[in-house]
């Protein structure tokens, strides 16, 4: 087990793809995972049964990451029913490809506001309980597209994955001091319902800039997670470990 009795996890956007795959490993290492969802209540009920089922405790709780009032209850939650937060996973994510003379204003806010600002609030939130108690760790989700440029269509997505990966750079200078580290994990072309969204022509394009000639697995993401919250990593902080299969995006 990476993570010692009692500790206690939350997974943003826990309910389906990377995050959910983080969730449960999380669980099969020892936390007990809270499952934040926005919309998909059965979705996030579904991954807390497989969580129990395998032996797990987990908790859905439900909190849009966007509405700062309802991410503030969220952790409210958390410091009062559970009194500590051990690991703090963003994963809650979106992405809205358009060309960038096709894209309108709200277009481009909406994975900002999503990818960024709810990263930026739960962060907040999470490291205010982290540093009362001068532990923690928080896993940021990004993408290598955030660092290579992606693909057309995607300069909105790429603009908020790119600022995540500063943001926790900047996050892990003022955490250190609070025994807090932050990280982030950028993976590449992973199999999960926004990729599986694509036509098969585009899917099999993408997958032949890939070395390793396939897509990520959410579990293979998920380890990473867990490494990177557990203490195994524990001199390893402000770093962004990439996951792409040796391709771009």
């Amino acid at each position: 087990m990476l993570f010692p009795e009692g500790s206690v996890a939350l997974v943003t956007g826990g309910s389906r793809g990377i995050g959910r795959a983080a969730a449960l490993d999380l669980a099969r290492e020892g936390a007990h995972v809270l499952v934040n969802y926005a919309r998909s209540e059965s979705d996030a009920k579904e991954t807390v049964v497989e969580i129990e089922e395998a032996g797990g405790r987990a908790t859905a709780i439900r909190a849009d990451v966007t509405d700062e009032t309802a991410v503030r209850e969220m952790f409210q939650t958390v410091r009062s029913e559970h009194g500590r937060l051990d690991v703090l996973v963003t994963s809650a994510g979106i992405t809205r490809d358009r060309h960038l003379v096709a894209m309108s204003l709200a277009q481009f806010r909406e994975p900002m506001d999503v990818n960024v600002t709810g990263t930026f609030l739960s962060c907040r939130e999470g490291l205010r309980i982290m540093q009362h108690q001068r532990s923690g760790a928080i896993v940021t989700l990004s993408s290598s597209s955030g660092l290579d440029g992606g693909f057309p269509g995607q300069t909105n997505y790429v603009a908020s994955k790119g600022a995540i990966i500063s943001f926790t750079k900047a996050l892990a200078y003022e955490a250190a001091p609070h025994g807090v580290r932050a990280n982030v994990v950028a993976p590449g072309f992973v199999a999960t319902d926004m990729t599986r969204a694509l036509a098969g022509p585009i899917r099999k394009q993408y997958e032949s800039r890939i070395r390793l000639g396939r897509m990520g697995r959410p579990d293979e993401i998920a380890r990473l997670v867990s490494f990177l919250a557990s203490d195994n990593a524990s001199y390893v902080t402000g770093s962004v470990l990439v996951a792409n299969g040796g391709g771009l995006g």
